[in-house]
């Protein structure tokens, strides 16, 4: 049986939620951005108006005003697009109890079975367009294809209000003449080493010798020459499922430039605790600790991670050997970091079974495991600010972040099995890579 995968794009989604709740904004180059105030004055996304002369998600909100001179900014208000989301799939689910998000504003669509043809999946996305428009005053692009890279692909050709079908019969004269970086998960990196070697179109990637490909990227270069080709055959996963869970870990702009070994215990102290409770929460304990940083003026960024010889979820742990990593990393401080963050991947169940060595203090991580959760219980009961650190204390700035709180998660990967999503709200980066 024919595939027929249809994927959804709305349009400057955030954007168009406020153009709603304020529809004198519909002509005036407006943005949502972060916090200027908490240094986290990026734009979230424009409307057509401000990309038309320039705006670009991800922009400094400075930069944004200088690219776009009288630049109007609205704050975020994440309940108001959650709230949204739902109604567009509340929609979807008329049409396929097969929807795979792809955070709040794109989803994935199956429509096999549910349409007795790839020709009324086409009526079908048109349909949907539609009332997508006359009930929630929302403009989406559709891509409907026979996989889920291709329609990917076709949603972002061309917007807004529109959609695009990728026919099996036709893809090389519709995608291999794209340009190679527009095809799914080929980033900017990627996407330089392909232009290195002359591949600069999508049809040049799916004419280049596999074993170049492999020597190149590794296992990597061999998934992109089938998406290339039109192979993807990975599932659309049912609504509601969730993908078991991979790496927890956050992320914080912080409230200024870390400069000196004692401002960085604070903040991974901070950002520990919130990965230790959320893994305690899910029953998880990990086998691999991440630290990573952005300097200043974020003109470098990176990471560094280490297998630790015992599974844990205990935050003084996770701290610890992520001030190790930092201190192997950037401990001759050749800059002030602008934003840190800690991640344990490699999960395991708390409850598996654990190889013990001779030197091991069982009794210390019993009673260190019980604290944890004594402490975590208080918090969520009483605040963060209920029992803290005496480190926390030196520097109630620094400190006064709240990272477990703040943080919003949105556990969807890319494809069942693979792939992965980090979502920055207020400040804080969640990863919860599926």
């Amino acid at each position: 049986m024919e595939r027929i995968i249809a994927h959804s794009d709305l349009n400057c989604f955030y954007a168009s939620v406020e153009m709603l709740r304020n529809p004198r904004l519909r002509d005036v180059p407006f943005a949502v951005c972060g916090s200027k105030e908490k240094r986290h004055g990026i734009v979230l996304t424009a409307n057509y108006p401000a990309k038309g002369r320039g705006v670009k998600t991800g922009m400094a909100n400075w930069q944004a005003c200088q690219v776009c001179p009288g630049l109007y900014t609205v704050p975020p208000r994440i309940q108001d697009y959650i709230q949204f989301s739902g109604f567009v799939r509340d929609l979807y689910s008329t049409y396929t109890d097969r929807v795979e998000p792809f955070g709040l504003d794109e989803a994935w669509l199956d429509l096999t079975g549910c349409v007795p043809s790839f020709n009324a999946g086409v009526q079908a996305i048109a349909e949907l367009k539609e009332k997508i428009k006359r009930e929630l005053g929302l403009t989406v692009s559709i891509g409907l294809a026979d996989n889920k890279v291709f329609a990917k692909l076709g949603s972002d050709m061309k917007k807004p209000d529109a959609y695009t079908v990728i026919p099996r019969a036709d893809f090389r004269e519709i995608v291999w003449p794209l340009p190679v970086g527009d095809l799914l998960y080929v980033g900017r990196a990627t996407q330089a080493k392909f232009l290195s070697k002359n591949i600069r179109t999508i049809g040049d990637l799916a004419q280049t010798d596999e074993k170049h490909l492999k020597r190149w990227l590794g296992k990597v270069g061999l998934v992109l020459h089938a998406f290339a080709n039109g192979e993807d055959r990975s599932a659309v996963a049912p609504t509601g499922y969730e993908a078991p869970i991979k790496s927890v870990g956050n992320s914080t702009t912080c409230p200024r430039d870390l400069k000196t070994d004692q401002d960085v215990k604070i903040i991974l102290f901070a950002l520990a605790e919130s990965v230790s409770a959320r893994m305690m929460e899910l029953g998880l304990a990990a086998q691999t600790i991440e630290f990573s940083f952005v300097n200043g003026d974020i003109t470098y960024c990176g990471s560094r991670q280490c297998k630790i010889p015992f599974p844990t979820n205990i935050s003084k742990e996770i701290a610890d050997i992520a001030f190790q990593l930092f201190k192997k990393c950037h401990g001759h401080w050749p800059y002030p970091l602008r934003k840190i963050g800690v991640r344990g991947c490699d999960l395991v169940s708390q409850n598996a079974p654990r190889q013990l060595t001779f030197d091991m203090d069982i009794d210390y991580l019993e009673n260190a495991e019980e604290l944890e959760r004594n402490v975590n219980m208080l918090r969520q009961r009483y605040g963060n600010k209920i029992i803290q650190r005496a480190i926390m204390l030196i520097d109630p700035h620094l400190s006064s972040l709240d990272a477990k709180k703040d943080h919003t998660v949105h556990p969807v990967g890319v494809f069942t099995g693979s792939g992965g999503v980090s979502v920055q709200w207020g400040g804080y980066t969640t990863q919860i890579i599926a």
